[in-house]
């Protein structure tokens, strides 16, 4: 048996951009992938904490330290720039790797900059 856990989260990024005519994905800043523990091309669930929205979508990276956090394709008309966003990764693990698992919560600033980690 495999169980879906919580792996990485991008807690309470600022929407910096959208583009409906991208086809699809979530752009992030790379900082904020490797900080989170998430790769490219990752399935990850956006919770939109404005409009209560949640959708699957994927990441790409976009460029090193600009902060951007950019909803692309049909995922764009559920955010305004500025909303507060949640990214999160799962994984499925076996009841013994969940045992041990301690996801990864990167905290950011109004600007997207990392500022720690959650400890819980």
């Amino acid at each position: 048996m495999f169980l879906k856990l919580l792996k990485s989260k991008i807690h309470r990024a600022t929407l910096t951009d959208k583009n409906v005519n991208y086809p699809g994905s979530i752009r992030l800043d790379p900082d904020l992938i490797d900080r989170a523990g998430l790769l490219p091309w990752e399935s990850v669930l956006v919770a939109n904490v404005n409009n209560g929205s949640r959708h699957e979508t994927y990441v790409i990276p976009g460029d090193r330290g600009s902060g951007e956090v950019v909803l692309n394709g049909a995922a764009a008309r559920l955010g305004e720039v500025g909303d507060i966003l949640i990214i999160m990764g799962f994984a499925w693990v076996t009841p013994e790797e969940a045992a041990t698992l301690k996801p990864k919560i990167a905290l950011v600033d109004e600007k997207n900059r990392f500022t720690g980690y959650l400890e819980k």
